[in-house]
């Protein structure tokens, strides 16, 4: 059940992000979950990229259990094609000498172009970042220091999922579950101890803590060492739990399975702040 003290009164809807408060001290933040394309953007894609394959499709749904823990969502409205929200704000590279994707792509995830006539200048990447990227930031830095206010501790847990294969980034196919915590930095051993006992304890789906993803720059930033807040990242593989060909369904058997497992985790992290 939600907390008493949840309002949906105190939700807030803006143009980069929905935002639904709790008080527990768990938030969840899904930064690549949006299909928003500005219609003067979408003009100069790519019509390939128009399928919007590079989204975290369906996470408010596999997630759906989160507000009935009294869990804090934000949830972003853009596709990671108007700006990638959890880059840095200076476009520095989270993983350098590897392949990856910059605070406003220029490619899709299989290296297709995405602006034929030439990528965003410098101005605009500016824009961007003024009108998307601060404001899900301020949003999340707000909401993290209202939830400090009222807990020890805190864990931000972002959610992430990504295609099986994908060549252009690592070789062969993905662990099922990749967790990040910024090789350790982002929060305590022990809070990642208590949220990989259930994944242990399971043999279900492959897993990986600080492989190939590690943590974007939202685990990163707001970790341990920033006021009690303890930060993880999910990538999650999709076909656990969709088709990752278009129109990119939600498979429902499969997110019906793997949901149980990540509400133990998030249920895990929740009581290790309580105890804190």
């Amino acid at each position: 059940m939600p907390h008493p003290h949840t309002a949906q009164a105190a939700d807030v809807s803006h143009p980069a992000f929905e935002l639904f408060r709790g008080d527990s001290a768990l938030m969840v933040s899904m930064p690549h979950v949006g299909t928003g394309l500005p219609a003067d953007l979408a003009a100069r894609l790519n019509p390939a990229a128009l399928s919007l394959a590079d989204t975290d499709w369906h996470l408010p749904l596999v997630y759906d259990f989160v507000r009935e823990m009294g869990a804090t969502l934000l949830v972003a409205t853009q596709s990671r094609y108007v700006i990638d929200l959890n880059r840095p704000p200076d476009g520095a590279s989270l993983y350098p000498g590897m392949t990856t994707t910059s605070l406003v792509p220029t490619e899709t995830f299989r290296g297709e172009l995405l602006y034929p006539d030439g990528p965003p200048d410098e101005a605009e990447i500016a824009q961007r970042r003024e009108q998307w990227w601060r404001p899900y930031h301020a949003a999340l830095a707000g909401e993290l220091a209202r939830l400090r206010a009222l807990h020890p501790r805190v864990v931000l847990w972002d959610a992430h999922s990504i295609a099986s294969v994908l060549p252009r980034f690592f070789e062969g196919r993905l662990p099922d579950l990749n967790f990040g915590t910024a090789d350790g930095q982002a929060c305590d051993p022990t809070l990642t101890e208590a949220v990989l006992a259930p994944v242990r304890a399971q043999t279900d789906y492959s897993w990986v803590l600080n492989g190939r993803y590690k943590g974007g720059h939202i685990t990163r930033s707001n970790g341990l060492g920033a006021g009690g807040v303890h930060a993880i990242q999910l990538e999650k593989v999709q076909d656990i739990y969709m088709d990752e060909s278009a129109p990119f369904a939600l498979l429902k058997d499969r997110a019906a399975r793997l949901r149980p497992l990540l509400k133990s985790c998030l249920q895990a992290a929740t009581d290790w702040a309580r105890a804190g």
